[in-house]
């Protein structure tokens, strides 16, 4: 592969995002939406085959020396990452022309400046250019938050601004404590350092703290069930695909190559995972609408891809990375045909929703899969994150992590299954739906009136999330596919040295 290749990736999506605002015509900007990112996805599975033989490569940009340039870097685990990221939000893109979201102002140029963002986090080498390229997913993020138009989204964006500013704010302060300690922040330069110098090690732990914010780990989580479900339900699936998975992305990349073992406070690791996976599963207890008891979903779903980063195995961190790329696709999935829904009847409540497993099979279908990979149980992917997670706790030298870490799993599941049920139950079963909101073009949803028999959850509307769906159960089938690109992964991350080799020749 030719590694001066990789700049495309956050390149392209850029000048698309310039061509859409140059040239406002809906069918060129639906085709550049959809387009950019299945090209990223399939240049993602392009890097994925060439890696089987080149296991890192790297490229400085402008031709600069190694430590000095910026380095854009890609392996097995960025591959993977672009991969299922771009796929994810062509989907969300199709989901938006569909509901019509994406003919407000500018919605087509944020989008692709979001995902321009998330391929040049996915690559960077450079802790300060992640800063930098956060900060253009953030910048299109306040923006897709209100642009759709209520006041009550403008409050959540409030409190989405807040927090990202707090969290760049710290996530900055890490790298200039880092560059002071280190006098580098090229990350291959500072393989094992953390472990070394007290100084870097706190440089690193206060960059692990900011993105543990923007991934939603309890204690720092309230936010994001509050702020996500006030978005449209497109956004929101594409900040769940997007800024919390990078997050943890870049967490899985820093502790394994600045660390290269068990941090100094590892115990708070270990309990910051044990409390995410429980309070998350057992919070979608107190939630009454759809998106806001997935959005719990996310928060335990960030508990259990954190555990495989605390077991540090390769089991353990290959079963981590394989949950997450689970976790992206199934949330859309579900936030999607949440969408459908609340699209079609004018509400996400589970009382005012009933019926909908005669009304509406095939979003049955969709919901009763998806919720079962949430919990992990077959036919899923999550079945097999699960499993091995499962397996790589039990593979442990320790007693006592061992019964923790599949207590707390088991725990978690049977939470997240008791608290999904009852949302299974209120949405879909009961008697027939007969009034919904009826959606206007012009006035908005209107009061509550009868339902007509023909009105149901269309096949363009759901397609989008059953499509994820199906990605999901054929990431079931083809396990033995996945798998192994997960343990690549975490074979590179548990020895970085291939990866310095590369940037630092």
């Amino acid at each position: 592969m030719n590694p001066v290749l990789l700049p495309l990736f956050p390149v392209v999506p850029l000048l698309a995002a310039a061509a859409t605002v140059l040239l406002r015509q809906t069918a060129f900007n639906r085709l550049l939406t959809v387009g950019v990112p299945l090209l990223s996805a399939a240049g993602g599975v392009g890097m994925l085959l060439a890696h089987r033989t080149e296991p890192v490569v790297a490229h400085h940009i402008g031709g600069f020396a190694a430590g000095i340039a910026i380095p854009l870097v890609s392996d097995t685990f960025s591959a993977l990452m672009i991969t299922v990221t771009s796929l994810t939000t062509a989907a969300t893109m199709i989901f938006l022309a569909t509901t019509g979201e994406d003919r407000y102002r500018f919605v087509p140029a944020l989008a692709l400046m979001l995902l321009a963002g998330v391929n040049g986090a996915l690559l960077t080498g450079d802790l300060f250019n992640l800063f930098v390229f956060i900060e253009v997913m953030l910048l299109p993020s306040y923006a897709l938050i209100a642009v759709t138009g209520t006041w009550r989204r403008l409050g959540a964006g409030r409190l989405f601004v807040l927090v990202s500013l707090l969290t760049s704010t710290l996530l900055l302060m890490g790298v200039a404590m880092l560059y002071a300690a280190a006098g580098t922040v090229n990350l291959a330069a500072l393989a094992g350092r953390a472990s070394e110098d007290p100084w870097t090690g706190f440089g690193v732990a206060l960059v692990l703290l900011a993105l543990a914010i923007k991934a939603g780990v309890v204690p720092v989580h309230t936010w994001l069930p509050r702020a996500y479900p006030a978005t449209s339900a497109g956004v929101m699936a594409l900040f769940s695909a997007l800024h919390t998975k990078v997050a943890l992305y870049a967490i899985y990349r820093i502790y394994a190559t600045a660390y290269g073992g068990e941090a100094p406070w590892w115990p708070l690791l270990v309990v910051a995972v044990a409390l995410t996976m429980v309070v998350g599963a057992y919070s979608t207890f107190g939630e009454s609408v759809i998106r806001r008891a997935l959005a719990f979903q996310m928060v335990t779903g960030v508990g259990h891809i954190l555990l495989g980063l605390a077991l540090f195995t390769q089991v353990g961190i290959a079963a981590g990375i394989f949950y997450m790329v689970h976790h992206i696709v199934v949330i859309g999935a579900l936030l999607l045909s949440s969408g459908a829904v609340e699209h079609t009847y004018g509400s996400g409540r589970y009382d005012r929703l009933r019926g909908l497993i005669r009304r509406d099979p095939w979003v049955a279908a969709v919901f009763a899969l998806g919720l079962f990979s949430l919990v992990g149980l077959p036919p899923s992917s999550g079945f097999f994150g699960k499993v091995g997670l499962v397996q790589a706790s039990a593979a442990t030298d320790v007693p006592w992590q061992q019964w923790t870490y599949i207590t707390l799993i088991i725990v978690a599941s049977l939470g997240s299954l008791v608290a999904l049920q009852r949302l299974w139950v209120a949405v879909f079963f009961g008697p027939d739906l007969d009034t919904y909101r009826p959606d206007s073009p012009r006035t908005g949803r209107g009061p509550r009136t009868e339902l007509p028999p023909q009105v149901r959850v269309t096949g363009r509307l759901l397609a989008p999330g059953a499509t994820l769906l199906v990605v999901s159960l054929a990431m079931f089938v083809g396990a033995g596919i996945v798998v192994p690109l997960t343990v690549d992964a975490a074979a590179a991350l548990l020895d970085p040295t291939g990866y310095s080799q590369a940037v630092l020749p």
